[in-house]
């Protein structure tokens, strides 16, 4: 080898350890606030209620279909989800939450909600005014990372006074977690 290889060698090599000697390191610590957490995903956009009877004691049947994730607080936590109709049937003649042509009309839900869920007990009401029970979990409850399942099983009177027509309403779900 000559002297002029060797020297270019021993350079490089004291390039390269003056560059290590240059390294610095540092550190970060790394710090999260986990929150109570709630949101629902409404599975089935129109629910269509339909009836198989022909002498108007069979019900309008039809289920709303969702998913619901929370995370509530270790301590105290409590959560809920309700509903609301916020848009009553439309059209002169047909059924009403609000004002139903007759005594004893209703559209009445029952609810299944999964666990850590609990859902609301027997046949709720539905209403235009107030938000109704659905569901309910307390304490350090959490979902699963891909929701957990929830539906509405409808049932609306049929009432021979109804006119003849398609009538909409709208429901909305509110849900809440601490």
């Amino acid at each position: 080898m000559t002297k002029k290889t060797t020297l270019i060698i021993v350079a490089c090599a004291l390039l390269a350890m003056a560059g290590l000697a240059q390294a610095q390191t540092g550190t970060t610590t790394l710090s999260v606030a986990v929150a109570a957490e709630a949101s629902l995903t409404v599975l089935t956009g129109t629910t269509t209620l339909a009836t198989t009877g022909t002498n108007f004691s069979i019900p309008y049947t039809g289920t709303t279909n969702l998913n619901y994730f929370i995370r509530t607080t270790k301590t105290g936590g409590t959560g809920t989800l309700t509903l609301k109709v916020t848009a009553d049937f439309a059209g002169t003649g047909g059924p009403s939450v609000a004002t139903p042509p007759s005594t004893g009309d209703a559209l009445t839900y029952t609810c299944t909600v999964s666990s850590p869920g609990t859902a609301a007990t027997g046949s709720q009401t539905a209403s235009t005014s107030a938000s109704t029970a659905f569901g309910t979990w307390g304490a350090n409850a959490s979902s699963t990372k891909a929701g957990n399942t929830a539906s509405a099983a409808w049932s609306l009177t049929d009432d021979p006074v109804y006119a003849t027509g398609t009538y909409t309403a709208t429901t909305t779900f509110t849900i809440a977690s601490t």
